[in-house]
């Protein structure tokens, strides 16, 4: 069976640092930090006080009001991200077979607010289970994709992938492959999250993952630096079209990308912390370029999974310098997470949409706020450090883990 192929038509992004795709382009190569003082909540008593919430976003801005209610925020992202996607990819509602359009969206969490809510609620009642109609739709993961798909008719395949923070970059492989098999014409994928709340962040900060760096937030998300001390938590969504390649040249879509390829493994480990030595990491990377039918020599570019934690940088540099040999030092890494902190659910999307700006661009992120070496990273690796750096990307791929072990990848290239 001869696999179809698979490109990219439409872009949406909502993100601590622009709320529309072309705001979030001029904040990654402008380096700008997402991070800021929390504003959700009284952070006295936790140890960090900061995150990359949206700026100056409101659901009702974009959403009836009824409807807005009815959803938590990581849903109501989803919905806005979405929109911006099929707006973008000029896709004809009244013309599209809906039958043949999915949507596979990904989160790592949820509802995570919603259910917050009503357990505090309850806890502070007499007893009586008064709990709102809508608590349940509202928290499960699957919703999102569920009110995408009700919002515009679309009826082929629908469900949410859940794989921690690689949950978004899952979705993105199941809906390239729904595609490549014949499944689907197009699908709606991507991710959503909406963590920053009084159980995220306090949870987060009982495992020791968040940076602490209260005095200098903006500075406090900073991958592969040697002071670095844990992430930084975002917010947000990122949604992209996918679709097939000769539905897309038929209707004369703007094609972004062609999706080459993408790749899964596990860690099989720890529960949280990476392998030292990223041999699940190695895998993935390799399970994609065959998936792809690249070689390593073939990749200018690789938005990594870059956290800013000390073990996962490490092992995660030292995978890529496994996996490329020579070829690394010639690769513009980067990780953009040192600007919208760490989406969770929706960092496969986010990062995928910026390997492809950086494509039609020509133009790499950058990595901010490095200031220290790390001595246990080699020197000769290209981190796309503090600046922008000029670049014909042909080909890039974005690395995404979760905790568990959870390791994707997608690669991209241009069409030809």
């Amino acid at each position: 069976m001869e696999l179809k192929r698979v490109v990219v038509t439409g872009l949406g992004a909502l993100t601590p640092i622009g709320n529309t795709k072309d705001e979030f382009w001029e904040g990654l190569i402008s380096g700008k930090s997402g991070a800021a003082p929390i504003t959700y909540y009284d952070t006295e008593k936790f140890k960090t006080k900061f995150a990359c919430e949206l700026k100056g976003f409101n659901a009702t801005d974009f959403l009836d009001r009824k409807e807005a209610r009815k959803m938590d925020k990581f849903a109501q992202y989803a919905m806005v991200a979405s929109d911006e996607a099929i707006l973008d990819a000029k896709l004809n509602l009244d013309e599209v077979n809906k039958l043949r359009v999915g949507v596979i969206w990904g989160t790592g969490i949820g509802g995570l607010e919603t259910f917050q809510q009503e357990v505090l609620n309850f806890a502070e009642g007499d007893g009586t289970p008064r709990f709102n109609p809508f608590f349940i739709p509202k928290m499960i993961a699957d919703i999102a994709p569920a009110n995408i798909s009700i919002k515009h008719g679309f009826m082929g395949p629908n469900y949410t992938t859940v794989s921690a923070c690689a949950s978004s970059a899952n979705a993105m492989f199941d809906a390239l492959n729904s595609i490549r098999l014949g499944y689907c014409d197009v699908v709606v994928t991507g991710g959503s999250e909406a963590a920053v709340a009084i159980a995220g962040m306090g949870g987060f900060n009982a495992m020791h993952a968040l940076s602490t760096r209260n005095e200098s937030p903006e500075t406090a998300s900073r991958p592969f630096d040697g002071t670095r001390d844990g992430f930084v938590l975002g917010e947000g969504a990122g949604a992209l079209i996918l679709e097939e390649y000769e539905h897309a040249k038929a209707r004369g879509a703007k094609i972004y990308a062609e999706v080459a390829g993408g790749g899964l493994s596990s860690d099989a480990h720890h529960m949280t912390a990476p392998h030292p030595e990223g041999i699940g990491v190695v895998e993935v990377m390799k399970n994609c370029l065959e998936n792809a039918g690249l070689k390593p020599e073939d990749i200018d570019h690789i938005n990594t999974h870059g956290t800013s934690t000390p073990l996962g940088d490490v092992a995660e540099l030292k995978a890529i310098s496994k996996v490329f040999g020579n070829h690394a030092k010639n690769i513009n890494i980067n990780s953009t997470k040192s600007m919208t902190g760490h989406l969770l659910g929706a960092a496969g999307a986010i990062e995928a949409i910026s390997v492809i700006l950086a494509m039609e661009h020509g133009v790499v992120p950058p990595t901010i706020n490095h200031t220290t070496i790390d001595e246990n990273i080699d020197p000769e690796l290209n981190l796309t450090l503090n600046k922008a750096q000029k670049r014909d990307v042909k080909v890039a791929m974005s690395n995404t883990f979760g905790f568990g072990g959870h390791n994707a990848c997608v690669v991209f290239k241009k069409t030809s």
